[in-house]
């Protein structure tokens, strides 16, 4: 249960429109709620922190995840859950009717209420292309949280003049997510060029040496560059979840309706969605991480 609808409980009750036993039985389930056996609920979360629990559809039964997600769904308007395969979803999708799959970043998302306003500041950039279905987590965790996101993909440092050609955009943004593989360079260019706090994000994207994302994790760990956060390998979650929490701390301008001019990003590439029986497989993306706690 988020504020607004808190708000709405209590002014029901005050207004005569709702009674206090009706008041109370919705409300007995806060903090939490028992699923079974096997979940318990943190319905105060979106209370304390402005956003629901989060799923992490890994290691769970489909069974499993829509029982949570439509528990989650009774009292938000707004559900996540991460690292959903095609597979999984083509198994829970005719329970989930509102929910739409995304199967790059391998998101299950609703969102009962997408035009409202966001906040302006967030940009996402990539290294490469092969880094995108992590930065798409990032970037629609963000989204989802009511922040405007700008996308800036493939501009890693083998051919730096197409990070120099976005310089504006580098420094209007309030905080920029760098997501990239391979030796995991960028974050620490991009820090040396912009006032704005960058959260890195090692992928697992590269050749044998790279281990999977540890080289460039180490990479972005030991940056000589100032004002770097890093989280796990290829868990764009946590680094959307966190760019969202930064962007909104003191925001310079006011929440702005969502625009769809070309090159902002604000708006997903309509071939990425995959409503309830349009399933493409997609590769899932680690949703772990290490330094930033997800739950």
């Amino acid at each position: 249960m988020d504020e607004e609808r808190l708000r709405n409980l209590l002014d029901g009750v005050r207004n005569g429109e709702l009674s206090t036993e009706s008041a109370l039985e919705q409300l007995r389930s806060l903090p939490f709620e028992a699923v079974s056996d096997f979940a318990r609920l943190d319905h105060h979360r979106a209370l304390r922190r402005g956003f629901p629990e989060t799923i992490f559809a890994q290691g769970k039964t489909p069974s499993q995840v829509v029982q949570i997600f439509k528990r989650l769904a009774e009292r938000n308007d707004r559900v996540l859950a991460t690292r959903v395969s095609a597979e999984m979803y083509a198994t829970v999708r005719d329970e989930l009717p509102e929910a739409v799959y995304y199967a790059a970043p391998g998101l299950l998302v609703l969102d009962r209420a997408p035009d409202r306003p966001k906040y302006p500041g967030v940009l996402v950039a990539t290294g490469g292309t092969a880094d995108i279905p992590v930065a798409e987590e990032a970037a629609m965790t963000a989204e989802l949280m009511d922040n405007a996101v700008v996308r800036l993909y493939d501009v890693g440092v083998s051919g730096l003049h197409r990070l120099l050609s976005q310089a504006e955009a580098l420094k209007q943004a309030r905080v920029i997510v760098v997501v990239a593989g391979m030796e995991g360079a960028l974050p620490s260019v991009i820090a040396g060029l912009v006032g704005a706090p960058v959260i890195a994000v090692p992928t697992s994207v590269g050749y044998g040496a790279s281990f999977n994302g540890l080289a460039a994790l180490l990479a972005m760990l030991n940056s000589c560059a100032n004002g770097i956060s890093v989280v796990n390998i290829d868990n764009g979650f946590g680094a959307g979840y966190l760019a969202g929490l930064i962007n909104r701390l003191d925001s310079r301008e006011k929440p702005q309706a969502p625009t769809h001019a070309p090159g902002t990003g604000a708006t997903p590439d309509p071939g990425m969605a995959r409503h309830s029986h349009d399933v493409q497989g997609g590769d899932g993306v680690n949703a772990d991480k290490k330094i930033e706690s997800k739950k």
